[in-house]
């Protein structure tokens, strides 16, 4: 199966009535180029909305389309899949560069849901997308973070995930706040 051969996830709860506005997907890297403006609106929506993503309120739209550039080398290197939900309302990483000693694990990153599409199950589609390619590709455990007590971690919880620890003051929040980061894994048996 390649990369774009994903059988379709379809959001549970999808009330959208447009029949491809939860259909997860992986891109290629000339995919992922072509859609790194409705990948930097995402970003950049997330960021807005007071996501801790690694970035701060004054990322540019110019950097987040370079971010989106640099992860599409990422993928066409295949050091990792990046899926697109919908139209491009939301993301989500699975890292597949690890160290020869893990080569057994992936790590989820960057799953991202535009605020518009918030609350239709868009989220459990992206983390079963990636979990079930994580499984395709043989990786026995995923692995990931977030802020501790937001609506990821308790996306995570309902997925199955396992909680095994919490860092205080790990990461900023957009608006340079510290927050908490809650470490997960899932099983993948």
């Amino acid at each position: 199966m390649a990369v774009g051969d994903l059988q379709p996830q379809v959001a549970a709860g999808d009330r959208s009535g447009a029949p491809d506005a939860a259909v997860i997907r992986a891109l290629s890297a000339d995919e992922a180029v072509a859609s790194a403006g409705k990948l930097a609106d995402v970003l950049l929506d997330c960021i807005a909305g007071g996501a801790s993503v690694s970035f701060m309120l004054d990322f540019s739209r110019g950097k987040a389309m370079a971010y989106w550039r640099s992860i599409a080398t990422e993928v066409g290197a295949g050091r990792r899949v990046l899926f697109a939900a919908g139209d491009v309302d939301g993301t989500a990483q699975l890292v597949l560069d690890t160290p020869p000693n893990q080569q057994h694990r992936a790590e989820l990153a960057k799953m991202l849901v535009h605020r518009r599409a918030r609350r239709t199950g868009l989220g459990r589609a992206l983390f079963a997308a990636v979990e079930s390619e994580a499984r395709r590709r043989g990786r026995t455990l995923l692995t990931f973070d977030t802020v501790a007590g937001g609506d990821g971690e308790r996306l995570y919880l309902a997925c199955g995930c396992t909680k095994s620890g919490e860092i205080p003051g790990y990461a900023l929040m957009p608006d340079g706040a510290p927050a908490a980061t809650s470490i997960f894994f899932k099983a993948l048996r």
